[in-house]
C-alpha cells in the first residue's frame, strides 16, 4: 500500500472531499494506489484513463485543437483534462495526468517528462516535471506519487468550497 495514498485518503476523510483522476501515461495507477487503501470508497468518486487523444475528448471534453496545438502532453492538455475530470464527477478534487514514459521521446518532450493538472472549486493549476529517463516503470511510480502529492497538498492548503457541501458530496458518493 503506498503511504501517500493512505495519508490521501486520511486528509480526504477528514476534510469530507471527493476525489477523481484523469490519467494517460499512468494508465489507472493513481486511481488503483488510492482503491488500494481500505475505506476509498468514502472519498473516491471515479478514474478516467483516457490513453489516447480520442478518449481524453470523448471523456473529458479535451478540445482536438488543443491536442493538435499543443500535443497530449502539454499543460494546455492537463488543464482541460483535470477540468473535465472536475466537470464530470462529483469530485471536489481532481488530478490529471499525461506524459511519456518511455522508452522513446524527442528533444522537445523527452521521455520522463510529465504534465500534471489539478483542479478543486477554487481553482486549476499545472505543472510539468522532467522525472528523466528513468524508465517505464520508474516514471510511471513517479508520476503516480507526484500526482498523490498534489492532491494531498490541494487538500491539506488550499481553500475548497464549504464543508458543508463536501460533506453532502461524499454522502451522495456514499448512497
Amino acid at each position: 500500500m503506498n503511504p501517500l495514498a493512505v495519508k490521501l485518503l486520511d486528509a480526504a476523510r477528514a476534510g469530507f472531499h471527493v476525489l477523481a483522476t484523469a490519467e494517460s501515461c499512468t494508465g489507472g495507477l493513481v486511481a488503483g494506489a488510492i482503491t488500494d487503501v481500505p475505506g476509498a470508497s468514502a472519498i473516491f468518486d471515479r478514474g478516467f484513463v483516457t490513453y489516447t487523444n480520442r478518449a481524453k475528448v470523448q471523456m473529458l471534453g479535451v478540445e482536438p485543437q488543443t491536442l493538435r496545438d499543443h500535443g497530449a502532453v502539454s499543460e494546455e492538455v492537463a488543464h482541460e483534462m483535470a477540468a473535465g475530470a472536475f466537470a464530470r464527477s462529483q469530485a471536489s478534487v481532481a488530478v490529471a495526468i499525461t506524459g511519456i514514459a518511455g522508452p522513446g521521446g524527442s528533444g522537445h518532450k523527452p521521455e520522463g517528462r510529465v504534465c500534471f493538472g489539478i483542479a478543486w472549486e477554487h481553482g486549476l493549476r499545472t505543472e510539468t516535471v522532467d522525472f528523466g529517463a528513468l524508465g517505464r516503470e520508474s516514471v510511471r511510480r513517479a508520476a503516480t506519487d507526484h500526482a498523490l502529492r498534489l492532491m494531498l497538498d490541494c487538500i491539506l492548503r488550499e481553500t475548497h468550497d464549504s464543508e458543508a457541501n463536501r460533506r453532502r458530496n461524499a454522502a451522495e458518493l456514499r448512497s
